[in-house]
């Protein structure tokens, strides 16, 4: 959030109060239910006065994931606030005789973030009131198709967080990522429109367009990365190895 919409918000609404170099919901909001109402009207009211479009879906206010949320705001808004969220992505993958195959989506023309570039098979944020593992099976059928008994066949490969500056404002996210092993004959279907198609690319394709374009939805470059790793692809024998791996365990990019 940049230092004139911060002001303006502490001038303009008076929920909020300088505090530390930044500002802070005032502290007679006390519980969930008020600071959750402050933070929607704030959230409103910025949209309004800058024409940034809303989402329509509720993210926990957390510090980490296991804590007790203390509010909850509209997705879009996260960034603006600079809240850590998390999401879920899942590494489509097959096996076949000549190496490891993954599926890309592609993301549809007429979607509000990031309108045409390449995705994982799945990718989708943790709204309040879903576990991972519930998300995930929202997410499969979703983006891909995949009925809640395949999603949950998907390996918890582990965790990548991040933290930069977007044009929509501060990421401080952290992804739950896992591995889907599934059959050649297996073909993912959109069903909420947000994927154009769907593509089958051999690594070293998926490789070159991680390392030489920008095709790829930011974050999902991360995701490739790590799964490459796990999988032998990127090994400690290639040079840049061991700087990638310091980049994804720090998760300063």
């Amino acid at each position: 959030m940049g230092k004139g919409l911060a002001a303006s918000l502490v001038r303009e609404t008076g929920f909020f109060e300088a505090r530390d170099g930044g500002i802070a919901l005032a502290a007679h909001f006390g519980n969930f239910a008020a600071r959750s109402e402050a933070l929607r009207e704030a959230t409103q009211a910025i949209a309004g006065k800058y024409g940034k479009p809303l989402h329509g879906e509720l993210y926990a206010v957390v510090e980490k994931w296991d804590d007790a949320p203390v509010a909850q705001l509209d997705r879009a808004a996260v960034p603006w606030f600079g809240v850590r969220a998390w999401g879920v992505h899942v590494n489509g993958f097959v096996r076949k005789r000549d190496g490891i195959y993954l599926w890309i989506g592609q993301r549809a023309a007429n979607r509000q973030a990031y309108p045409g570039q390449l995705d994982n098979m799945i990718g989708g944020g943790q709204p309040i009131g879903l576990s991972p593992e519930q998300n995930l099976c929202k997410e499969a059928w979703e983006e891909a198709g995949i009925d809640r008994d395949l999603a949950l066949t998907a390996r918890k490969a582990g965790e990548i967080g991040y933290v930069l500056e977007r044009p929509e404002g501060l990421r401080t996210d952290t992804l739950f990522i896992y591995d889907l092993e599934l059959s050649e004959s297996f073909t993912p279907r959109n069903t909420d429109g947000e994927v154009a198609s769907f593509t089958l690319m051999p690594l070293p394709e998926v490789a070159a367009l991680v390392r030489d374009t920008d095709k790829f939805k930011f974050n999902c470059n991360l995701v490739v990365a790590d799964f490459m790793m796990r999988h032998g692809f990127i090994t400690p024998q290639d040079g840049e190895y061991a700087e990638l791996r310091r980049w994804l365990k720090s998760g300063s990019f």
